[in-house]
């Protein structure tokens, strides 16, 4: 197993009070959380109180941070969180090389990760033929703040950099953006407030104003501009599934 990590930062506490923003990224998601679910650097498990529903089977939830990973199994037993749902403290590279997954999670979490290209690697690896390996990231590298350095971010991407980071025989389904006004929101905090965590009154008025707003704008601007990027990509079916080097 892998070593315990800590997370750094308290943005997930925070956060967690943007259930705008959840409802609106996890409606773009909904059609792909079918069958059995991994869910890569769950956190405290705000994400999964609103994805996990009908039509799923397993839902497994990877934390290695340990405080993290209990948790979200106090979640589970007091029934927070939809069973059935089962949390390892672990990572990707701990788990079996065997397509066992029709869809793969990584929410706001690749960013954390210093070799992302070999974490999505290993993760194509857990995908059945059919699945799906979903990917929602911060945007635009000028915007990298001190925020986002506080918070262990190694990187924010672009669309370039982000197609890059397909594994092969992958397909790509979907690549958009959203939350536009959000990204007025982040180049003034980058540009003028230069805050290393966000207040509770700023998520508020982003979740409650902005996030509301954004859904009309993006749908005008055909999801080109936006905060965050959101990416899908499937394993045809029919396929072998490559064995990922460990």
């Amino acid at each position: 197993m892998t070593e315990t990590a800590s997370y750094v930062g308290n943005e997930l506490e925070v956060f967690s009070q943007a259930a705008r923003w959840k409802h609106y990224w996890s409606e773009q998601i909904a059609a792909y959380l079918r069958g059995d679910v991994l869910e890569v650097g769950a956190g405290i498990g705000s994400n999964t109180r609103v994805l996990r529903g009908a039509g799923q089977g397993r839902w497994v939830c990877l934390e290695p941070d340990r405080a993290l990973a209990a948790r979200m199994t106090e979640a589970i037993r007091s029934g927070l969180i939809e069973p059935p749902c089962e949390v390892l403290k672990a990572t990707v590279a701990d788990l079996a090389a065997t397509p066992a997954f029709d869809a793969i999670l990584y929410l706001d979490v690749l960013e954390h990760i210093e070799d992302d290209h070999r974490e999505v690697a290993r993760a194509a690896s857990l995908l059945r033929p059919g699945g799906v390996l979903v990917v929602l990231a911060p945007a635009w590298p000028w915007l990298f703040s001190e925020f986002d350095r506080a918070i262990g971010h190694h990187r924010r991407y672009t669309r370039d950099t982000l197609v890059r980071l397909a594994p092969p025989g992958l397909v790509r389904e979907r690549l958009i953006m959203l939350d536009s006004l959000g990204l007025l929101a982040s180049a003034v905090n980058k540009l003028l407030l230069r805050r290393s965590q966000p207040a509770l009154a700023h998520i508020r008025f982003w979740d409650r104003i902005l996030v509301r707003g954004s859904r009309r704008v993006d749908r005008l601007l055909r999801y080109r501009l936006g905060r965050s990027l959101l990416a899908v990509w499937r394993r045809p079916r029919g396929e072998r599934v490559p064995v990922s080097s460990r």
